[in-house]
């Protein structure tokens, strides 16, 4: 029997330690060959450029919520992994500090092909000791990804006074009995407290969430309408300016075949998705459609297929988010002969989002300090995360830098060499103003 690849998970809330943890893993003499996974939030990726150059391989996902595309992601770069298991020895993903872990331990039990060839040895969360506080009160993310962990590392120890790190590590215990908690400054922890855990406690994972093994899906709806040659899709303005889409023919119309079919789709939605403009039409196949809903209050798409039958629409939110609505080619309303709901109890917080920004050319180092000491004082509170890559004027190393609310801290990182000159920005908070960051940025290039 092949052996079982060993999965670690490691998690923690926006600014926690988990890069500075994976360089550690990365760099440490434990002999064990590692590729990583790693999620991003916001729609460009800098963790892979400010991870210490190593021999581990990583791969990036970078669809924003973990915990929407990770079945469809995760699967397929674990299965692609599998196919070169000569090449490392165990496998370490790390997660979004946005992303409620439950989903990515999910994945090891329910799919097949998965647990046949992986297991998860453990999840470990970092805690930041001195902004902790703020995101287990308010953060359903942070207080599921103590709940879930194998292993507490309680990070930033040096930042708070022993008697604030004692009521922590008290709220925490009363969070998650189960698991080992240590202190550690730098996210410097043994290697032996993060690898070869054991197993992740599947026991307390169904007593947490007694659905931990039923498949979460990255769509909200799936409906099955009698199509003809053709019909139309009808929508208007929602929470989102965009929605991805699948159709798949179906053989019945019920909620069993409805479920049946999701697990046959929900791969497509880790795809790119080819964006749709109002009155063009989606039809069946491995196509993602991404509908665009951005510059008009009603909008229309055509469900073309080729033969008429049964057909499922799987929508990435529900319907009557947008108030839409299916018609036939004469224009009369159309019935849906079967429907069902998947993930009705997840949510996001609207306000919470990222910011990404890319700008060519040399920033000068007195104004970008500048920026960002008024942003920080300013919007500090909002500000969960930041982080970037900044190309210096006069400077041959990129200037790497991460800020925690208001805590910021930058250093010198490899050189620039050959490549272009682009700094790369990512904010990651509550309200943020985009165009604001933007001018921000643009302000500070040398002119």
């Amino acid at each position: 029997m092949t052996q079982h690849i060993p999965v670690t998970v490691l998690t923690g809330f926006l600014g926690s330690g988990k890069t500075t943890l994976l360089n550690r893993i990365l760099t440490e003499n434990h002999g064990q060959r590692i590729a990583v996974i790693e999620n991003e939030f916001g729609e460009i990726g800098v963790d892979q450029d400010m991870v210490i150059n190593a021999d581990e391989e990583i791969f990036e996902m970078n669809n924003g919520c973990i915990c929407c595309t990770v079945r469809g992601d995760l699967i397929r770069i674990l299965g692609n992994l599998v196919k070169r298991r000569d090449k490392f020895d165990r496998i370490l993903v790390e997660t979004t500090g946005l992303a409620d872990p439950g989903p990515v331990a999910q994945t090891f039990f329910v799919d097949d092909d998965t647990r046949e060839s992986f297991d998860l040895d453990g999840v470990i969360t970092l805690v930041d000791a001195k902004h902790a506080e703020l995101h287990l009160d308010d953060s359903e993310e942070a207080t599921s990804q103590i709940a879930f962990a194998d292993v507490i590392l309680i990070n930033k120890i040096d930042l708070v006074e022993a008697e604030a790190l004692d009521a922590l590590e008290r709220r925490l215990r009363s969070m998650n009995a189960m698991a080992r908690i240590e202190r550690v400054q730098m996210a410097d922890a043994p290697m032996e407290q993060v690898l070869d855990v054991g197993g992740f406690d599947l026991d307390r994972a169904l007593e947490l969430k007694p659905g931990f093994l039923e498949p979460e899906y990255p769509f909200e709806w799936g409906g099955v309408l009698h199509l003809g040659s053709e019909a139309t899709f009808k929508l208007q303005n929602g929470p989102d300016p965009v929605m991805s889409a699948v159709l798949e023919p179906v053989d019945a119309a019920t909620s069993e075949v409805l479920m049946e079919t999701a697990e046959r789709v929900y791969t497509r939605f880790s795809a790119s998705g080819e964006l749709l403009q109002p009155g063009a039409a989606m039809s069946p196949g491995e196509t993602l459609w991404t509908l665009a809903l951005t510059d008009a209050d009603h909008y229309e798409y055509t469900l073309a297929v080729d033969q008429p039958g049964l057909y499922a629409l799987f929508t990435e939110h529900m319907p009557e988010e947008f108030n839409a609505g299916f018609f036939d080619a004469a224009g009369a309303e159309m019935d849906i002969a079967a429907e069902h709901v998947f993930n009705p109890e997840h949510t996001h917080d609207d306000t919470v989002g990222s910011v990404a920004l890319e700008l060519d050319g040399e920033i000068d180092r007195a104004a970008l300090n500048a920026w960002l000491s008024r942003l920080l004082q300013t919007q500090g509170p909002d500000i969960f995360r930041m982080k970037g890559i900044v190309a210096i004027a006069g400077e041959d190393l990129r200037f790497v830098f991460q800020g925690v609310h208001m805590l910021f801290d930058g250093q010198p990182g490899d050189a620039w060499g050959d490549q272009p000159r682009t700094s790369r920005l990512v904010f990651i908070g509550r309200n943020l103003d985009e165009a604001g960051l933007e001018q921000g940025l643009r302000d500070c290039r040398v002119r």
